[in-house]
Protein backbone atom coordinates (compact mmCIF):
# COMPACT_ATOMS: atom_id res chain seq x y z
CA UNK A 1 0.00 0.00 0.00
CA UNK A 2 1.39 3.40 -1.05
CA UNK A 3 2.11 5.75 1.87
CA UNK A 4 -0.10 8.81 2.20
CA UNK A 5 2.15 10.51 4.78
CA UNK A 6 3.37 13.98 3.92
CA UNK A 7 7.10 14.34 3.39
CA UNK A 8 8.87 16.78 5.74
CA UNK A 9 10.39 19.07 3.12
CA UNK A 10 12.26 21.78 5.00
CA UNK A 11 10.90 20.68 8.42
CA UNK A 12 13.69 20.18 10.95
CA UNK A 13 11.66 19.93 14.16
CA UNK A 14 11.24 16.37 15.44
CA UNK A 15 8.16 17.15 17.51
CA UNK A 16 6.42 18.81 14.57
CA UNK A 17 7.18 15.87 12.29
CA UNK A 18 5.83 13.34 14.80
CA UNK A 19 2.77 15.30 15.96
CA UNK A 20 1.61 16.30 12.48
CA UNK A 21 2.11 12.87 10.93
CA UNK A 22 4.98 13.47 8.54
CA UNK A 23 7.13 10.64 7.21
CA UNK A 24 10.08 10.05 9.54
CA UNK A 25 13.23 8.03 8.95
CA UNK A 26 14.00 6.61 12.38
CA UNK A 27 17.32 7.92 13.71
CA UNK A 28 16.57 7.37 17.41
CA UNK A 29 19.37 4.82 17.69
CA UNK A 30 21.50 7.95 18.00
CA UNK A 31 20.16 8.37 21.54
CA UNK A 32 21.19 4.86 22.56
CA UNK A 33 24.65 5.28 21.06
CA UNK A 34 25.07 8.70 22.67
CA UNK A 35 24.19 7.46 26.15
CA UNK A 36 26.61 4.55 25.75
CA UNK A 37 29.41 6.79 24.50
CA UNK A 38 29.51 9.14 27.46
CA UNK A 39 31.67 12.24 27.28
CA UNK A 40 31.11 15.65 28.76
CA UNK A 41 31.09 17.43 25.39
CA UNK A 42 30.52 15.72 22.04
CA UNK A 43 30.87 17.40 18.64
CA UNK A 44 29.37 15.90 15.48
CA UNK A 45 30.82 17.35 12.27
CA UNK A 46 28.76 16.73 9.13
CA UNK A 47 28.05 18.65 5.91
CA UNK A 48 25.03 20.93 5.80
CA UNK A 49 21.62 19.44 4.97
CA UNK A 50 22.46 16.06 6.54
CA UNK A 51 19.89 16.11 9.34
CA UNK A 52 21.93 17.68 12.13
CA UNK A 53 19.19 20.04 13.31
CA UNK A 54 16.49 17.35 13.17
CA UNK A 55 18.63 14.99 15.23
CA UNK A 56 19.35 17.70 17.79
CA UNK A 57 15.63 18.52 18.15
CA UNK A 58 15.01 14.78 18.58
CA UNK A 59 17.53 14.69 21.43
CA UNK A 60 15.81 17.68 23.04
CA UNK A 61 12.37 16.02 22.74
CA UNK A 62 13.71 12.85 24.38
CA UNK A 63 15.82 14.29 27.19
CA UNK A 64 13.89 17.37 28.29
CA UNK A 65 11.78 17.32 31.46
CA UNK A 66 8.15 16.71 30.61
CA UNK A 67 9.06 14.65 27.52
CA UNK A 68 6.08 13.28 25.59
CA UNK A 69 6.46 9.48 25.46
CA UNK A 70 4.00 9.24 22.57
CA UNK A 71 6.42 11.02 20.21
CA UNK A 72 8.68 7.97 20.34
CA UNK A 73 6.05 5.23 20.07
CA UNK A 74 6.95 2.70 17.39
CA UNK A 75 10.51 4.02 17.06
CA UNK A 76 13.72 2.13 17.73
CA UNK A 77 14.51 3.78 21.06
CA UNK A 78 11.13 2.85 22.58
CA UNK A 79 12.19 -0.81 22.55
CA UNK A 80 14.98 -0.01 25.02
CA UNK A 81 12.74 0.43 28.04
CA UNK A 82 15.57 0.50 30.57
CA UNK A 83 17.30 3.39 28.76
CA UNK A 84 14.03 5.29 28.40
CA UNK A 85 13.35 4.88 32.11
CA UNK A 86 16.81 6.19 32.97
CA UNK A 87 17.12 9.16 30.61
CA UNK A 88 13.81 10.11 29.01
CA UNK A 89 12.47 13.41 30.34
CA UNK A 90 15.11 13.63 33.04
CA UNK A 91 17.02 16.82 32.15
CA UNK A 92 16.48 20.53 31.77
CA UNK A 93 17.65 21.20 28.19
CA UNK A 94 19.04 24.38 26.63
CA UNK A 95 18.76 24.15 22.84
CA UNK A 96 20.40 26.77 20.61
CA UNK A 97 20.64 26.54 16.82
CA UNK A 98 23.15 29.11 15.56
CA UNK A 99 22.43 28.51 11.85
CA UNK A 100 20.64 31.86 11.49
CA UNK A 101 23.34 33.94 13.19
CA UNK A 102 24.77 36.35 10.64
CA UNK A 103 25.14 40.04 9.95
CA UNK A 104 27.11 42.47 7.83
CA UNK A 105 28.93 43.66 10.94
CA UNK A 106 29.81 42.27 14.37
CA UNK A 107 27.19 44.26 16.29
CA UNK A 108 24.38 42.88 14.11
CA UNK A 109 25.61 39.28 14.47
CA UNK A 110 26.17 39.70 18.22
CA UNK A 111 22.59 40.86 18.64
CA UNK A 112 21.35 37.78 16.76
CA UNK A 113 23.11 35.63 19.38
CA UNK A 114 21.75 37.81 22.19
CA UNK A 115 18.22 37.42 20.80
CA UNK A 116 18.63 33.67 20.32
CA UNK A 117 19.76 33.09 23.92
CA UNK A 118 17.16 35.51 25.26
CA UNK A 119 14.32 33.73 23.48
CA UNK A 120 15.53 30.33 24.66
CA UNK A 121 15.68 31.65 28.24
CA UNK A 122 12.11 32.94 27.94
CA UNK A 123 10.94 29.32 27.64
CA UNK A 124 11.85 28.94 31.30
CA UNK A 125 9.84 31.87 32.71
CA UNK A 126 8.71 29.60 35.55
CA UNK A 127 12.12 30.34 37.08
CA UNK A 128 10.74 33.71 38.23
CA UNK A 129 8.33 31.85 40.53
CA UNK A 130 10.76 29.12 41.61
CA UNK A 131 11.04 28.48 45.36
CA UNK A 132 14.53 27.10 44.74
CA UNK A 133 15.95 30.38 43.43
CA UNK A 134 16.96 33.40 45.52
CA UNK A 135 15.92 36.92 44.62
CA UNK A 136 19.43 37.60 43.30
CA UNK A 137 19.28 34.52 41.09
CA UNK A 138 15.94 35.69 39.73
CA UNK A 139 17.57 39.02 38.92
CA UNK A 140 20.19 37.14 36.93
CA UNK A 141 17.39 35.49 34.93
CA UNK A 142 15.84 38.90 34.30
CA UNK A 143 19.20 40.20 33.08
CA UNK A 144 19.16 37.50 30.36
CA UNK A 145 15.52 37.94 29.33
CA UNK A 146 15.09 41.68 29.94
CA UNK A 147 13.95 43.87 27.03
CA UNK A 148 14.07 47.56 26.24
CA UNK A 149 12.22 49.20 23.34
CA UNK A 150 11.29 45.74 22.04
CA UNK A 151 14.89 44.47 21.97
CA UNK A 152 16.79 42.24 24.35
CA UNK A 153 18.90 44.44 26.59
CA UNK A 154 21.46 41.87 27.79
CA UNK A 155 24.86 43.57 28.13
CA UNK A 156 28.12 42.08 26.86
CA UNK A 157 29.29 40.83 30.26
CA UNK A 158 26.05 38.97 30.88
CA UNK A 159 25.98 37.65 27.29
CA UNK A 160 29.36 35.95 27.68
CA UNK A 161 28.17 33.97 30.71
CA UNK A 162 24.46 33.74 29.77
CA UNK A 163 24.40 30.05 28.81
CA UNK A 164 26.31 29.10 31.95
CA UNK A 165 24.00 31.23 34.13
CA UNK A 166 20.89 29.71 32.53
CA UNK A 167 22.17 26.16 33.10
CA UNK A 168 22.96 27.05 36.74
CA UNK A 169 19.46 28.44 37.33
CA UNK A 170 17.83 25.39 35.72
CA UNK A 171 20.01 23.07 37.80
CA UNK A 172 19.00 24.96 40.97
CA UNK A 173 15.30 24.74 40.10
CA UNK A 174 15.19 21.08 39.04
CA UNK A 175 17.96 19.70 41.23
CA UNK A 176 19.37 18.14 38.07
CA UNK A 177 22.30 19.22 35.90
CA UNK A 178 21.38 20.61 32.47
CA UNK A 179 22.00 19.33 28.97
CA UNK A 180 23.22 21.92 26.46
CA UNK A 181 22.57 21.35 22.75
CA UNK A 182 24.25 23.76 20.31
CA UNK A 183 23.41 23.21 16.66
CA UNK A 184 25.58 24.56 13.80
CA UNK A 185 28.02 26.12 16.24
CA UNK A 186 30.42 27.27 13.50
CA UNK A 187 27.95 29.20 11.31
CA UNK A 188 28.59 32.52 13.14
CA UNK A 189 32.33 32.05 12.53
CA UNK A 190 31.76 31.30 8.85
CA UNK A 191 29.59 34.40 8.38
CA UNK A 192 32.03 36.52 10.38
CA UNK A 193 34.88 35.39 8.14
CA UNK A 194 32.88 36.32 5.03
CA UNK A 195 32.02 39.77 6.38
CA UNK A 196 35.29 40.81 8.00
CA UNK A 197 34.72 40.59 11.76
CA UNK A 198 36.16 37.14 12.38
CA UNK A 199 38.38 37.86 15.41
CA UNK A 200 35.58 39.63 17.27
CA UNK A 201 33.26 36.67 16.75
CA UNK A 202 35.98 34.21 17.81
CA UNK A 203 36.36 36.11 21.08
CA UNK A 204 32.61 36.07 21.71
CA UNK A 205 32.27 32.34 20.97
CA UNK A 206 35.27 31.50 23.16
CA UNK A 207 33.63 33.39 26.02
CA UNK A 208 30.25 31.72 25.55
CA UNK A 209 31.63 28.20 25.19
CA UNK A 210 34.33 28.63 27.81
CA UNK A 211 31.81 29.51 30.51
CA UNK A 212 29.14 27.02 29.37
CA UNK A 213 31.25 23.98 28.51
CA UNK A 214 34.58 24.16 30.34
CA UNK A 215 33.99 25.49 33.85
CA UNK A 216 30.34 24.66 34.37
CA UNK A 217 29.41 22.53 37.41
CA UNK A 218 25.76 22.68 36.31
CA UNK A 219 26.42 20.81 33.05
CA UNK A 220 25.38 17.16 32.70
CA UNK A 221 26.71 16.94 29.14
CA UNK A 222 26.66 18.91 25.90
CA UNK A 223 26.22 17.97 22.24
CA UNK A 224 27.28 20.26 19.41
CA UNK A 225 27.03 19.99 15.65
CA UNK A 226 28.83 21.85 12.86
CA UNK A 227 30.60 21.45 9.53
CA UNK A 228 34.15 22.09 10.72
CA UNK A 229 36.11 21.05 13.80
CA UNK A 230 37.61 24.34 14.90
CA UNK A 231 40.10 23.95 17.76
CA UNK A 232 43.01 26.24 17.05
CA UNK A 233 41.14 29.31 18.23
CA UNK A 234 41.00 27.55 21.65
CA UNK A 235 37.22 27.28 21.46
CA UNK A 236 37.37 23.75 22.84
CA UNK A 237 40.74 23.60 24.57
CA UNK A 238 40.68 22.74 28.25
CA UNK A 239 37.58 20.56 27.95
CA UNK A 240 37.72 17.28 29.83
CA UNK A 241 36.57 14.17 27.95
CA UNK A 242 35.84 16.10 24.74
CA UNK A 243 34.96 13.89 21.76
CA UNK A 244 34.85 14.79 18.10
CA UNK A 245 32.83 12.46 15.88
CA UNK A 246 33.64 13.48 12.30
CA UNK A 247 32.73 11.99 8.94
CA UNK A 248 35.84 9.83 9.28
CA UNK A 249 34.62 8.20 12.50
CA UNK A 250 32.77 4.88 12.22
CA UNK A 251 30.72 5.62 15.34
CA UNK A 252 27.32 7.13 14.53
CA UNK A 253 28.16 6.77 10.82
CA UNK A 254 24.57 5.89 9.84
CA UNK A 255 22.79 8.43 12.05
CA UNK A 256 23.23 11.49 9.81
CA UNK A 257 21.99 11.00 6.26
CA UNK A 258 20.17 8.04 4.71
CA UNK A 259 21.49 4.55 4.05
CA UNK A 260 20.80 2.40 0.98
CA UNK A 261 18.18 0.46 2.92
CA UNK A 262 16.41 3.63 4.10
CA UNK A 263 16.30 5.12 0.60
CA UNK A 264 14.93 1.90 -0.89
CA UNK A 265 12.25 1.82 1.80
CA UNK A 266 11.19 5.44 1.21
CA UNK A 267 10.87 4.80 -2.51
CA UNK A 268 8.97 1.54 -1.95
CA UNK A 269 6.66 3.20 0.60
CA UNK A 270 5.60 5.73 -2.04
CA UNK A 271 5.43 3.26 -4.94
CA UNK A 272 8.57 4.69 -6.53
CA UNK A 273 10.97 1.74 -6.33
CA UNK A 274 11.77 2.01 -10.05
CA UNK A 275 13.50 5.35 -9.41
CA UNK A 276 16.19 3.91 -7.15
CA UNK A 277 19.03 3.92 -9.70
CA UNK A 278 18.82 7.60 -10.60
CA UNK A 279 18.34 8.50 -6.93
CA UNK A 280 21.55 6.64 -6.17
CA UNK A 281 23.46 8.21 -9.08
CA UNK A 282 22.46 11.74 -8.10
CA UNK A 283 22.37 11.74 -4.30
CA UNK A 284 24.43 8.82 -2.93
CA UNK A 285 28.21 8.56 -2.79
CA UNK A 286 29.08 10.09 0.60
CA UNK A 287 31.28 7.94 2.79
CA UNK A 288 30.93 8.49 6.55
CA UNK A 289 32.98 6.13 8.69
CA UNK A 290 32.21 2.70 7.20
CA UNK A 291 28.80 3.66 5.81
CA UNK A 292 27.75 4.79 2.34
CA UNK A 293 25.31 7.67 2.79
CA UNK A 294 22.79 9.67 0.75
CA UNK A 295 22.06 13.35 1.33
CA UNK A 296 18.64 13.27 3.07
CA UNK A 297 17.66 16.77 1.89
CA UNK A 298 17.98 15.64 -1.72
CA UNK A 299 16.17 12.34 -1.28
CA UNK A 300 13.19 13.89 0.54
CA UNK A 301 12.87 16.67 -2.06
CA UNK A 302 13.16 14.27 -5.01
CA UNK A 303 10.65 11.76 -3.62
CA UNK A 304 8.24 14.62 -2.88
CA UNK A 305 8.58 15.73 -6.49
CA UNK A 306 8.09 12.20 -7.83
CA UNK A 307 4.89 11.77 -5.80
CA UNK A 308 3.22 14.28 -8.10
CA UNK A 309 5.14 13.64 -11.31
CA UNK A 310 6.81 10.28 -11.85
CA UNK A 311 8.54 11.61 -14.97
CA UNK A 312 10.33 14.32 -12.95
CA UNK A 313 14.09 14.47 -13.48
CA UNK A 314 16.52 14.70 -10.52
CA UNK A 315 17.55 18.25 -9.62
CA UNK A 316 20.37 19.97 -7.76
CA UNK A 317 18.51 20.38 -4.46
CA UNK A 318 21.49 20.40 -2.07
CA UNK A 319 23.84 22.50 -4.19
CA UNK A 320 21.12 25.08 -4.87
CA UNK A 321 20.46 25.62 -1.14
CA UNK A 322 23.66 27.64 -0.59
CA UNK A 323 26.04 30.01 -2.34
CA UNK A 324 28.77 27.35 -2.65
CA UNK A 325 31.46 30.03 -2.40
CA UNK A 326 34.09 27.50 -1.32
CA UNK A 327 34.05 25.78 -4.75
CA UNK A 328 34.48 29.10 -6.55
CA UNK A 329 37.30 29.97 -4.14
CA UNK A 330 39.16 26.81 -5.17
CA UNK A 331 38.68 27.52 -8.89
CA UNK A 332 39.80 31.15 -8.52
CA UNK A 333 43.01 30.07 -6.77
CA UNK A 334 43.73 27.08 -9.03
CA UNK A 335 47.14 26.85 -10.66
CA UNK A 336 47.86 24.50 -13.59
CA UNK A 337 48.27 21.52 -11.27
CA UNK A 338 45.03 22.20 -9.40
CA UNK A 339 43.11 22.73 -12.65
CA UNK A 340 44.31 19.32 -13.76
CA UNK A 341 43.12 17.80 -10.47
CA UNK A 342 39.68 19.41 -10.86
CA UNK A 343 39.46 18.01 -14.39
CA UNK A 344 40.29 14.54 -13.11
CA UNK A 345 37.62 14.78 -10.42
CA UNK A 346 34.96 15.82 -12.94
CA UNK A 347 36.04 12.95 -15.18
CA UNK A 348 35.18 10.57 -12.34
CA UNK A 349 38.74 9.93 -11.16
CA UNK A 350 40.20 10.32 -7.66
CA UNK A 351 42.99 12.54 -6.42
CA UNK A 352 45.23 11.78 -3.45
CA UNK A 353 45.34 14.38 -0.68
CA UNK A 354 46.21 14.81 2.97
CA UNK A 355 43.16 15.97 4.91
CA UNK A 356 43.50 18.39 7.80
CA UNK A 357 40.63 17.60 10.21
CA UNK A 358 41.11 20.84 12.17
CA UNK A 359 41.16 24.19 10.40
CA UNK A 360 40.30 27.75 11.33
CA UNK A 361 38.35 29.87 8.86
CA UNK A 362 41.22 32.30 8.48
CA UNK A 363 43.47 29.40 7.44
CA UNK A 364 41.20 28.29 4.59
CA UNK A 365 42.68 30.69 2.03
CA UNK A 366 46.30 30.21 3.06
CA UNK A 367 46.84 27.25 0.75
CA UNK A 368 45.12 25.18 -1.91
CA UNK A 369 45.65 22.12 0.31
CA UNK A 370 43.51 23.70 3.02
CA UNK A 371 40.73 24.29 0.50
CA UNK A 372 40.77 20.59 -0.44
CA UNK A 373 40.32 19.72 3.24
CA UNK A 374 37.35 22.07 3.62
CA UNK A 375 35.72 20.75 0.44
CA UNK A 376 36.01 17.27 1.92
CA UNK A 377 34.68 18.23 5.35
CA UNK A 378 31.72 20.17 3.95
CA UNK A 379 30.53 17.45 1.56
CA UNK A 380 31.68 18.67 -1.85
CA UNK A 381 34.12 15.78 -1.94
CA UNK A 382 34.14 12.37 -0.29
CA UNK A 383 36.74 9.63 -0.12
CA UNK A 384 37.25 6.12 -1.40
CA UNK A 385 39.79 4.79 1.04
CA UNK A 386 43.38 5.70 1.80
CA UNK A 387 46.77 5.08 0.24
CA UNK A 388 49.60 3.28 2.00
CA UNK A 389 51.07 6.67 2.90
CA UNK A 390 47.81 7.73 4.60
CA UNK A 391 46.52 10.12 1.94
CA UNK A 392 42.80 10.07 1.14
CA UNK A 393 41.53 9.20 -2.33
CA UNK A 394 39.13 12.10 -2.83
CA UNK A 395 36.28 11.94 -5.35
CA UNK A 396 33.18 13.93 -6.25
CA UNK A 397 30.36 12.00 -4.55
CA UNK A 398 27.60 12.09 -7.14
CA UNK A 399 26.06 13.65 -10.23
CA UNK A 400 24.50 16.55 -8.31
CA UNK A 401 27.82 17.79 -6.91
CA UNK A 402 29.54 17.21 -10.26
CA UNK A 403 26.95 19.51 -11.84
CA UNK A 404 27.76 22.10 -9.20
CA UNK A 405 31.46 22.03 -10.08
CA UNK A 406 30.59 22.38 -13.77
CA UNK A 407 28.31 25.34 -13.05
CA UNK A 408 30.96 27.12 -11.00
CA UNK A 409 33.62 26.49 -13.67
CA UNK A 410 31.36 28.05 -16.31
CA UNK A 411 30.71 31.08 -14.10
CA UNK A 412 34.45 31.46 -13.53
CA UNK A 413 35.23 31.14 -17.25
CA UNK A 414 32.57 33.71 -18.11
CA UNK A 415 33.98 36.18 -15.56
CA UNK A 416 37.57 35.67 -16.73
CA UNK A 417 36.84 36.06 -20.44
CA UNK A 418 34.61 39.10 -19.91
CA UNK A 419 37.72 41.05 -18.98
CA UNK A 420 39.61 39.95 -22.09
CA UNK A 421 37.95 42.20 -24.66
CA UNK A 422 40.87 42.70 -27.05
CA UNK A 423 41.39 38.95 -27.56
CA UNK A 424 37.67 38.27 -27.88
CA UNK A 425 37.40 41.00 -30.52
CA UNK A 426 40.18 39.33 -32.52
CA UNK A 427 38.47 35.93 -32.26
CA UNK A 428 35.09 37.26 -33.43
CA UNK A 429 36.67 39.16 -36.33
CA UNK A 430 38.56 36.02 -37.34
CA UNK A 431 35.23 34.22 -37.83
CA UNK A 432 34.05 36.99 -40.16
CA UNK A 433 37.40 37.12 -42.01
CA UNK A 434 37.57 33.32 -42.53
CA UNK A 435 40.90 33.27 -40.64
CA UNK A 436 40.99 29.59 -39.66
CA UNK A 437 44.48 29.71 -38.13
CA UNK A 438 43.62 32.61 -35.82
CA UNK A 439 40.39 30.94 -34.72
CA UNK A 440 42.30 27.74 -33.94
CA UNK A 441 44.96 29.59 -31.97
CA UNK A 442 42.70 31.81 -29.88
CA UNK A 443 40.01 29.17 -29.22
CA UNK A 444 42.77 26.64 -28.49
CA UNK A 445 44.38 29.03 -25.99
CA UNK A 446 41.08 29.42 -24.17
CA UNK A 447 40.65 25.64 -24.04
CA UNK A 448 44.15 25.25 -22.67
CA UNK A 449 43.63 27.83 -19.94
CA UNK A 450 40.18 26.73 -18.80
CA UNK A 451 39.18 23.67 -16.77
CA UNK A 452 37.92 21.00 -19.10
CA UNK A 453 34.60 19.43 -18.16
CA UNK A 454 35.17 16.02 -19.67
CA UNK A 455 32.98 13.77 -17.59
CA UNK A 456 33.86 10.23 -18.71
CA UNK A 457 30.46 9.03 -17.53
CA UNK A 458 28.47 11.08 -20.04
CA UNK A 459 27.70 10.57 -23.72
CA UNK A 460 29.64 12.15 -26.58
CA UNK A 461 26.82 14.65 -27.15
CA UNK A 462 27.20 16.02 -23.62
CA UNK A 463 30.96 16.37 -24.06
CA UNK A 464 30.26 18.41 -27.17
CA UNK A 465 27.98 20.62 -25.07
CA UNK A 466 30.99 21.70 -22.99
CA UNK A 467 32.88 23.05 -26.03
CA UNK A 468 29.66 24.42 -27.49
CA UNK A 469 29.06 26.39 -24.27
CA UNK A 470 32.57 27.86 -24.23
CA UNK A 471 32.41 29.03 -27.85
CA UNK A 472 28.92 30.42 -27.39
CA UNK A 473 30.14 32.47 -24.45
CA UNK A 474 33.14 33.80 -26.38
CA UNK A 475 31.09 34.86 -29.41
CA UNK A 476 28.59 36.52 -27.09
CA UNK A 477 31.15 39.30 -26.60
CA UNK A 478 29.80 40.94 -29.78
CA UNK A 479 26.62 42.55 -28.51
CA UNK A 480 25.60 43.66 -32.03
CA UNK A 481 25.60 40.08 -33.32
CA UNK A 482 22.51 37.86 -33.17
CA UNK A 483 23.61 34.44 -31.95
CA UNK A 484 21.31 31.43 -31.91
CA UNK A 485 22.11 28.14 -30.22
CA UNK A 486 20.61 24.83 -31.39
CA UNK A 487 18.29 26.72 -33.72
CA UNK A 488 15.99 24.83 -36.06
CA UNK A 489 17.32 25.31 -39.57
CA UNK A 490 16.80 23.31 -42.74
CA UNK A 491 16.11 19.70 -41.71
CA UNK A 492 17.78 19.79 -38.31
CA UNK A 493 19.15 21.87 -35.44
CA UNK A 494 22.43 23.66 -36.00
CA UNK A 495 24.88 24.12 -33.10
CA UNK A 496 25.47 27.85 -33.52
CA UNK A 497 24.08 30.38 -36.04
CA UNK A 498 25.51 33.90 -36.08
CA UNK A 499 23.99 36.87 -37.90
CA UNK A 500 26.49 39.72 -38.39
CA UNK A 501 24.93 43.03 -39.49
CA UNK A 502 28.09 43.99 -41.41
CA UNK A 503 27.51 42.95 -45.07
CA UNK A 504 24.59 40.79 -43.78
CA UNK A 505 26.94 37.91 -43.07
CA UNK A 506 25.58 34.62 -41.72
CA UNK A 507 27.89 32.13 -39.99
CA UNK A 508 27.11 28.44 -39.32
CA UNK A 509 29.23 26.58 -36.76
CA UNK A 510 28.95 22.84 -36.11
CA UNK A 511 31.00 21.40 -33.23
CA UNK A 512 32.08 17.78 -32.88
CA UNK A 513 33.89 15.94 -30.11
CA UNK A 514 36.57 13.71 -31.68
CA UNK A 515 36.11 10.69 -29.43
CA UNK A 516 39.05 8.86 -31.04
CA UNK A 517 41.25 11.95 -31.40
CA UNK A 518 40.83 12.16 -35.21
CA UNK A 519 40.18 15.91 -35.52
CA UNK A 520 40.29 16.03 -39.32
CA UNK A 521 37.59 13.37 -39.66
CA UNK A 522 35.42 15.12 -37.08
CA UNK A 523 35.72 18.43 -38.98
CA UNK A 524 34.70 16.71 -42.21
CA UNK A 525 31.71 15.15 -40.45
CA UNK A 526 30.66 18.57 -39.14
CA UNK A 527 30.88 20.25 -42.56
CA UNK A 528 29.03 17.36 -44.19
CA UNK A 529 26.22 17.73 -41.62
CA UNK A 530 25.94 21.49 -42.32
CA UNK A 531 25.56 20.79 -46.02
CA UNK A 532 23.23 17.78 -45.82
CA UNK A 533 20.89 19.39 -43.30
CA UNK A 534 20.99 22.78 -45.04
CA UNK A 535 21.70 24.77 -41.88
CA UNK A 536 22.14 27.92 -44.00
CA UNK A 537 18.38 27.93 -44.71
CA UNK A 538 17.49 29.81 -41.53
CA UNK A 539 20.10 32.47 -42.23
CA UNK A 540 18.68 32.96 -45.71
CA UNK A 541 15.18 33.33 -44.25
CA UNK A 542 16.52 36.08 -41.96
CA UNK A 543 17.89 38.05 -44.92
CA UNK A 544 21.58 37.14 -44.71
CA UNK A 545 23.42 37.42 -48.06
CA UNK A 546 26.92 36.09 -47.36
CA UNK A 547 27.46 32.70 -45.74
CA UNK A 548 30.41 31.15 -43.91
CA UNK A 549 30.45 27.52 -42.73
CA UNK A 550 32.77 26.19 -40.01
CA UNK A 551 33.32 22.64 -38.83
CA UNK A 552 35.12 22.65 -35.49
CA UNK A 553 36.46 19.49 -33.82
CA UNK A 554 37.65 19.29 -30.22
CA UNK A 555 39.48 16.65 -28.26
CA UNK A 556 40.54 17.29 -24.67
CA UNK A 557 42.22 20.73 -24.90
CA UNK A 558 42.94 20.71 -28.64
CA UNK A 559 40.78 22.05 -31.44
CA UNK A 560 40.77 21.96 -35.24
CA UNK A 561 38.85 24.39 -37.45
CA UNK A 562 37.83 23.69 -41.06
CA UNK A 563 36.20 26.13 -43.47
CA UNK A 564 33.37 24.81 -45.66
CA UNK A 565 32.40 25.73 -49.17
Amino acid sequence: MVSTLKLPVGIENFEEIRRLGFYYVDKTKLIEQLMATGGKVILFTRPRRFGKTLNMSMLKAFLETGADVSLFEGLYIAENEALCDEYMGKYPVIFLSLKSVEGLNFEAAKYRITELIGREAQRFDFLLESDNLSDDEKLQYKAITGMQNGKFSMDEDILGSSIQILSYLLCRHFGQKAVILIDEYDVPLDKAFENGYYQEMVSLIIGLFGMALKTNDSLAFAVLTGCLHITKESIFTGLNNFKVLSILDSRFDEQFGFTDYEVKKILEDYGLASHFEETKEWYDGYHFGKADIYCPWDVINYVDQLKYDQTAEPQDFWSNSSGNAIVRRLIDKADVSTKNEIERLIAGESIEKDVAPELTYDEIDKSIENLWSVLFTTGYLTHKGRTESGKYRLVIPNREVRNLFVKKIREWFSDVTRNDGETLDKLCNAFVNRDVEKIEKIFGDYLWNTISIRDTAVAKEKKENFYHGILLGLLGYKSSWLIKSNAESGTGYSDILVEVPTNRTGIVIELKYAENGDLDAACEEALKQIKEKDYVAKLKQDGMKNFIRYGIACFKKVCKVALGE
